[in-house]
């Protein structure tokens, strides 16, 4: 079992640096990275440039006396959820740098200032199926306890379905909330589900990626056993085509990631195991800022 306070530990380290850079960078408070474009329905006002085309009333709009939105005025009590890929497929990179390390760090970190907030907290734990789900609680111990157990996992499943997952979600969230999917996403088609969570809540998709993905070495012909689904196959590394084939795939995936975001309006982070994750967090805070003022 890892050990509450040394892992507690840690994360607050990562929460200090975080804070730091945000103030040096006079971008106020990190804590309001949780505070969404709001939840309850307020009023309605012209459309100004920079709206999200989604808030449109069409109703009104459609009397023909200008594009109208919906405005909202946010809830005292913001609901934070946590979907974390905790397949084989995150078991790449090195010993304690691995992408479920990592995710595991971002997950502690962003559930520490959540709770700081006084905000419900939520998890789900995923591989092909459910390996941990915890209803949304604003109770500290309970989110402390929350962080132990997400530490603590040992998944039973090595297969992915990030659909399932979000199907889930979409499933259990009686409430518009903000949810952060934190995964490698090497699953396919998954398009309709992101919509629908973008949709109906205030998405934040962050992908993990190792440079062992990006910069496959040279060994030779080499068996390579494809973790999730317990397939080995012989592969050329030396070859160019596969070099080239193997890049293009992480490429292509991300960038299909990217479009997806600015598609459906949702903020989208790449992370890489070998980078410092905290200048990447500030970043997100900085840009879920900057939307909030054009609000």
């Amino acid at each position: 079992m890892a050990n509450i306070t040394q892992i507690l530990k840690k994360l607050r380290n990562f929460d200090i640096r975080i804070r730091k850079l945000v103030n040096s960078q006079n971008q106020g408070s990190f804590d309001s990275i949780f505070k969404g474009s709001g939840i309850e329905f307020d009023d309605i006002r012209l459309y100004q440039y920079g709206d999200d085309i989604r808030a449109i009333n069409w109703n009104v709009t459609a009397k023909g006396h200008g594009t109208f939105v919906k405005t909202f005025k946010e809830e005292k009590e913001q609901s934070i959820f946590f979907i974390v890929d905790v397949s084989a497929s995150q078991k790449i990179g090195k010993l304690g740098q691995q992408k479920i390390d990592v995710a595991k760090e971002i997950t502690g970190v962003l559930m520490l200032s959540a709770i700081r907030e006084q905000s419900k907290v939520g998890l789900l734990a995923f591989s092909n199926q459910r390996e941990l789900f915890v209803k949304s609680t604003k109770s500290n111990a309970s989110g402390y306890r929350m962080i132990q157990q997400l530490f603590d996992l040992k998944p039973k499943s090595v297969k992915t379905d990030l659909n399932e997952a979000m199907d889930f979600t979409l499933k259990t969230l009686k409430k518009k909330s903000i949810v952060f999917l934190i995964s490698d996403f090497i699953d396919l088609n998954l398009d309709k589900k992101i919509t629908l969570l973008a949709q109906q809540h205030d998405l934040i998709c962050i992908q993990l990626q190792d440079l062992q993905e990006l910069n496959f070495p040279k060994l030779g012909i080499i068996p390579l056993k494809e973790v999730e689904h317990g397939k080995t196959v012989w592969v050329n590394t030396n070859s160019n085509q596969f070099i080239h084939l193997f890049s293009k795939k992480q490429v292509q995936n991300k960038l299909d990631l990217i479009n997806l975001s600015k598609k459906h309006r949702f903020n989208f982070l790449n992370i890489n195991t070998n980078e410092d994750f905290v200048p990447q967090l500030v970043r997100l805070f900085k840009t879920r800022n900057l939307i909030k003022k054009r609000a």
